[in-house]
């Protein structure tokens, strides 16, 4: 853990917010002791409901490194990250995430994450998915298994 690397993120979350691009949510990516990606939550911005920090750091890193894959990374963030950020964290491979506020900090300042944990529970996604047409999909699966992937990535 670095604290120079969270006063980045706190820096990059200053910039988006007083730009008026959303929320107080900062992030800075590191690898091998290097600032690799930063970004800061552009949701207002881009009228996007993914533009969250996390995700736009990791979107600067993956270009920066010409690679979708951010093993040995860590991530700086202002905010603990909900589970659409975290679920991109775990799919960039990033290894440690360091954070500052907690889910009941942002729940004070008037964001929602509870809702999205709840939904994560087996009872909320009960009521919001439903599995269709898995045989169709099954076929598509299949297809994908098929194909030469070192000629695709």
């Amino acid at each position: 853990m670095n604290k120079e690397y969270m006063q980045q993120a706190i820096s990059e979350a200053q910039a988006g917010i007083h730009a008026g691009h959303g929320g107080p949510f900062g992030c800075i990516i590191v690898k091998d002791g290097k600032v690799i990606g930063s970004g800061h939550n552009e949701v207002l911005k881009q009228r996007d409901p993914t533009c969250h920090g996390e995700v736009m750091a990791i979107r600067d890193a993956c270009k920066n490194l010409g690679s979708h894959d951010l093993s040995g990374a860590e991530l700086y963030t202002t905010a603990e990250p909900c589970p659409m950020c975290l679920g991109a964290i775990l799919w960039a491979n990033i290894e440690q995430v360091y954070y500052g506020c907690n889910i009941q900090d942002t729940d004070n300042i008037g964001f929602r994450d509870e809702v999205f944990y709840r939904v994560a529970t087996p009872e909320g996604k009960s009521q919001l998915l439903h599995e269709c047409a898995r045989d169709d999909c099954l076929e598509l699966f299949k297809e994908y298994t098929e194909l030469d992937h070192k000629q695709l990535y």
